[in-house]
């Protein structure tokens, strides 16, 4: 009897991915798109005007309390004793008492709560089957956070600016430790001021940005977020780290304050700088390699 045989068909090629005419990646998503959707979010117009609403409430505190008085003594003058100096020293000083944890909540909901919340509606996946790339996705949303978080840094002060010298007046910035910076000069400053607390919270950002593309809850990815940056505070003042302490970018928050003296000292600034754009660097690398890998089911 002889043995029949089959001849294997061979395996049909992949045929190309079709894709409708006029279809570009790199125009998915477009950033003004992302811009507006997140502007009309209640919690973007909430923040604003939590932010807003800041200098007004320390201006009526000192309404009520008086001028500053230079300390219990009366001899130990700090920031806060010149508050009322000048419309620069109350901008100043409202930096001041937000850099700490006001100013991290804006940045670690701007950047946490954009991808988990697209997941949490169960919209991200249609998102990718628009089709938008994943980078692209990733990249529009974290453009868009760090922008945002930009503009609240910058909200707080120029508020705070306009109400100083309106309750105030227009003058120079006092400085503690003695002396003062003319108006022009002291603008300058505050910039520097302003975009050193950026640089230094884009720590709270990679955490909430990471954390975002992790998880589907958008509560879990902004609380993660300041949680950890609480800890790192937390740490920060426990001095028996000793020089433990300098690789912690809650060490360097404050830092800002040499670039409000006469002759600005750069040195703090850069270390801190250098260590929270590191940290940032390798958390937004962990957030692209995993969001690209993962499996997208809401």
């Amino acid at each position: 009897m002889s043995t029949l045989t089959e001849r294997a068909e061979p395996t049909e090629r992949a045929e190309p991915v079709e894709v409708a005419a006029g279809y570009r990646a790199g125009r998915t998503l477009p950033l003004r798109v992302e811009l507006v959707r997140q502007l009309k979010r209640r919690r973007t117009l909430v923040m604003g005007a939590l932010l807003a609403v800041l200098p007004f409430v320390l201006v009526v505190a000192f309404a009520i309390g008086g001028t500053p008085d230079g300390g219990p003594d009366g001899n130990r003058v700090n920031l806060m004793d010149t508050a009322t100096a000048s419309g620069a020293n109350f901008a100043a000083v409202n930096l001041f008492v937000s850099a700490g944890f006001l100013l991290v909540i804006p940045v670690a909901l701007f950047c946490g709560d954009t991808v988990a919340s697209e997941a949490g509606w169960s919209s991200l996946r249609y998102l990718l089957a628009a089709p938008v790339p994943r980078m692209r996705l990733l990249w529009s949303k974290l453009i868009v956070g760090l922008g945002m978080s930009l503009a609240a840094m910058v909200l707080l002060p120029v508020v705070a600016l306009a109400v100083g010298t309106a309750a105030y007046g227009w003058g120079p910035l006092e400085i503690p430790t003695g002396g003062a910076l003319d108006p022009g000069t002291a603008a300058q400053r505050l910039v520097v001021v302003v975009a050193y607390i950026f640089v230094s919270q884009l720590v709270t950002a990679g955490l909430a940005f990471w954390l975002s593309t992790r998880t589907d809850a958008p509560l879990g990815a902004v609380g993660g977020a300041v949680g950890l940056t609480i800890v790192g505070n937390v740490l920060d003042a426990v001095t028996a780290l000793g020089d433990w302490r300098h690789f912690l970018p809650a060490h360097w928050q404050f830092a800002w304050a040499d670039a409000v003296q006469p002759t600005p000292e750069w040195s703090g600034m850069i270390q801190g700088a250098s260590v929270s754009v590191t940290y940032a660097l390798v958390l937004f690398a962990l957030a692209f390699r995993g969001f690209v890998r993962k499996d997208v089911v809401s």
